[in-house]
């Protein structure tokens, strides 16, 4: 008998409890050599007075153990509670969200029989890496977070599973005709590193346009993979596109710790009545048991709850076929435990191997760059003024820069919301109370020059000597000579 491979249970709220323990039963009967240790995270953490929602010994178990196979959870509202993915996430560095979404027809209707696809969603960073502020009376900020790290990681990871799973395509996604620093950085790191994939076909969408086609199209897919907040939200428009969310499982990998958990939430209004489904659940389980090397398992799993649903076995979320039944979750667990080691007559049986072994010496997901020559330029300078205009600001500020400090800066422009009102703005464009203010360093004969960290402290020390309100400030800068920094809409 091999050694049972320890993983984390977190059985969850709500729901949680009922079908993590119908997956168990499914995986014990299937002899998974699992070991599992049970934690508390969820709600009953939160309530006891943890604003995470995990305790100090939970931690402990995930890092030994390195395998987390979760149910959901439901954070109280109010209270400033945080997200407990996302703790578990950021925390554990699980960069990658795979979601496999894949249609059921006949058993789960949907309008896309034979859709299959794979997101592969970033997990870290994006607009999720949560730092915003109120900067005036009218403007709140978000930052946008994009690191090539971030991207080497998650795209290496799309080809490689894509490698791994037989699959042939992998469509990158991004709003690059817009966001061209950010989104731009994702869309370059993509092309760069497909070039190590001859034999898997890659195209690049624009997540509007590809959204719109996923929706109507799915069958034209095979993997995406695409930034944080574009992989949030079309991850669940996959989902629900195969006809059921709650059939949908994920896994949430690091270079380190691998989560797995459906993405359907707790709901609590059914809790109690034996009648969830855990299905989602149990698919993540499949995903796990492929991840820790138990393909064998795997395979029988699936297969066997591939043969329930088409044998009409369904739990009240999904509508029976005509000689199916409708069943609560410990019946369709048994129904699942009956057909082990039977493969699906209609479906497609799958076939696992195991992830790949790790190496002594890994290829690394990422390699550091060697840092840019990087020279400061200028400075963005984000003032709150109310009630003025922008020609007005223009002439207020130009006097600063004439002071005896500091010398050498030009206001180049002026942005409100980001689109250039002065030089030669137009009267129609609406202004709120938050100006960005363009200095560019020059040498007096009209080129430009470094500017240094003083000269900068030199130019905020007279804006407010003059009464100007600033906010926040931008540095400009070159990195080997190519401008780090986007141009203002219109300029």
């Amino acid at each position: 008998m091999p050694n049972k491979t320890p993983i984390t249970v977190a059985h969850g709220d709500g729901i949680g409890p009922e079908i993590m323990a119908a997956t168990l039963r499914i995986l014990e009967a299937a002899e998974a050599q699992i070991a599992p240790e049970v934690i508390e995270v969820g709600e009953k953490v939160y309530l006891g007075g943890n604003t995470s929602g995990i305790a100090a010994e939970s931690w402990a178990s995930l890092r030994r153990t390195k395998v987390f196979l979760k149910g959901p959870i439901t954070t109280p509202q109010g209270g400033g509670y945080k997200s407990l993915n996302v703790t578990i996430r950021k925390t554990l560095g699980l960069f990658a969200n795979v979601r496999p979404c894949v249609a059921y027809a006949p058993a789960v209707a949907t309008r896309h029989p034979t859709m299959d696809v794979v997101i592969v969603r970033e997990n870290e960073e994006d607009l999720y890496a949560g730092i915003e502020h109120r900067q005036t009376d009218e403007v709140f900020q978000c930052l946008k977070l994009i690191t090539r790290p971030g991207c080497e990681k998650i795209v290496r990871h799309a080809f490689e599973y894509a490698r791994a799973n037989g699959r042939k395509k992998v469509t990158c996604m991004t709003k690059d005709n817009i966001m061209k620093m950010t989104d731009g950085l994702f869309h370059k790191v993509f092309d760069e590193i497909k070039a190590e994939y001859p034999e898997i076909a890659t195209e690049h969408q624009i997540i509007d346009i590809g959204t719109a086609r996923l929706a109507t199209q799915p069958e034209r897919y095979d993997v995406i993979v695409t930034p944080n907040l574009y992989g949030d939200i079309i991850s669940d428009v996959a989902a629900e596109l195969t006809g059921s969310v709650g059939l949908a499982p994920s896994a949430n990998i690091g270079e380190h710790v691998a989560m797995f958990e459906a993405i359907h939430g707790s709901a609590p209004d059914i809790a109690g009545q034996g009648i969830a489904n855990p299905s989602g659940l149990l698919l993540s389980a499949v995903m796990m048991l492929v991840h820790i090397r138990q393909s064998e398992v795997a395979t029988r799993v699936h297969n066997a709850w591939l043969r329930t649903l088409e044998d009409g076995w369904v739990t009240a979320d999904l509508t029976p076929s005509a000689d199916g039944r409708v069943v609560g979750t410990e019946a369709f667990a048994d129904a699942v435990i009956a057909r082990l080691g039977q493969a699906p007559r209609q479906f497609k049986p799958v076939h696992y191997i195991d992830a790949p072994q790790a190496r002594a010496t890994p290829k690394p997901l990422y390699v550091p760059a060697p840092p840019a020559r990087k020279r400061i330029v200028g400075v963005d300078v984000f003032v709150h003024a109310a009630g003025t205009t922008a020609d007005y600001l223009a002439g207020r500020l130009a006097t600063l820069t004439h002071q005896p400090k500091p010398a050498g800066f030009v206001l180049q422009m002026i942005t409100n919301r980001g689109v250039k009102v002065w030089p030669g703005g137009f009267a129609e464009t609406f202004c709120t109370d938050h100006w960005r203010c363009r200095f560019m360093g020059t040498d007096g004969s009209g080129a430009s020059r470094e500017v240094s960290h003083q000269d900068i402290v030199h130019l905020l020390d007279n804006l407010v000597s003059d009464g100007l309100d600033f906010i926040k400030t931008e540095h400009l800068c070159e990195f080997d000579g190519q401008p780090g920094f986007a141009l203002g809409q219109g300029q």
